[in-house]
């Protein structure tokens, strides 16, 4: 039997090296391409080479030559599209580098496989994003969490494209760039509108990966600004339940072709931020300080995916319970803590 060939863009980063291992694991071929441009790449390269065997190539999805002969050297089985830029923020600084990355780079990779390995299937890593602020989702507050008023399962797939943040337009562009190939040119591509993704390896920062962030900073004492009331709900999933949505995808193409899905933890995962800050004191034994600004333009009380869709379609569901997740985030920053703080930086040890 063929051994399977599996490309994953960004396969340097968080998701992406998890992939990686998590395929590599699973007897697949594969090639990580990722320019290294992000903080981490390279200490997740190294650890990839460390029990994972696969080819690696230095690339820029923006470069539109490099991408035709990545794609066009192997017959691939599928394509794991995850290099972009991920911060809303830098979106509105640099929204021309943000389109190029996020809305070019997506179209390269798109083109290269209609023209070079029309069969293969194709996972584009898309964002809640596309929803915008969502306001025909009214919220209140109810206890200590904002939740939604009539939205008992979450904001669902039918919702209206409403795109917010140069962010919000490249991935909403990639997203539906993705469904149209593969209508249009019969690539089995779908859009998995992910929100929250969390696990070890992931060099969180303030803008981006709140939740690695918080426990990053956390055990090194760096300051914790919360921007609000603290109290707004988002749904968290773990890595490890993405990798299985991704292969239960890869598996089943004739269910996931041309079509979008929300790819997130659901109504059974849902935690506030104080909520975090609370496992993390638990595990740390102390109180963490905290800072506190308003709220920032387009920050929404709360986001919480409804993963029903895609739960029909191929029987996944998440299986990590956040307590679990968290505290194994937090083991693996405070074994890799090197990773983070200057030698001469005041940490905090894990309980």
């Amino acid at each position: 039997m063929r051994t399977k060939k599996v490309l994953i863009t960004g396969g340097a980063g968080f998701v992406g090296c998890n992939a990686a291992r998590y395929f590599g694991s699973r007897n697949w071929h594969v090639t990580v391409l990722d320019n290294l441009s992000r903080q981490g790449t390279d200490e997740n390269l190294h650890w990839l080479r460390d029990g994972t065997t696969f080819d690696f190539e230095l690339a820029d999805v923006r470069d539109k030559e490099a991408m035709d002969r990545s794609i066009s050297a192997q017959r691939y089985d599928a394509v794991i599209h995850l290099a972009a830029q991920v911060a809303v923020t830098t979106s509105v600084t640099d929204p021309r580098t943000d389109f190029m990355v996020n809305a070019l780079g997506t179209f390269n990779v798109l083109d290269a496989v209609r023209r070079f390995s029309p069969h293969a299937v194709v996972v584009f890593a898309s964002t809640n994003k596309v929803y915008g602020k969502i306001g025909g989702a009214p919220t209140e507050l109810k206890g200590t969490r904002h939740a939604y008023v009539d939205r008992p399962f979450g904001i669902s797939e039918s919702e209206p494209l409403d795109f917010l943040s140069p962010y919000g337009c490249s991935k909403g562009a990639a997203d539906q760039y993705a469904l149209d190939f593969a209508r249009i040119y019969g690539i089995p591509a779908t859009s998995f509108r992910q929100s929250c993704i969390y696990g070890t390896r992931q060099f969180g920062v303030e803008d981006q990966g709140w939740v690695a962030w918080f426990a990053i900073a956390s055990l090194l004492g760096r300051d914790i600004t919360i921007f609000g009331d603290g109290k707004q709900v988002r749904d968290v999933l773990h890595v490890d339940d993405l990798l299985r949505a991704y292969e239960a995808a890869i598996l089943a193409p004739d269910r996931i072709a041309g079509q979008a899905f929300n790819v997130c933890g659901g109504p059974a995962q849902v935690i506030s931020l104080l909520d975090l800050i609370g496992m993390l004191e638990q595990k740390l034994g102390r109180k963490i300080p905290l800072k506190w600004q308003d709220w920032r333009p387009g920050d929404q009380r709360a986001y919480v995916s409804d993963i029903r869709k895609l739960e029909t379609a191929l029987g996944w569901k998440p299986e990590i319970a956040v307590d679990q997740g968290i505290a194994q985030l937090l083991d693996w920053v405070d074994v890799n803590r090197s990773l983070f703080a200057p030698a001469d930086e005041p940490a905090a040890r894990v309980a």
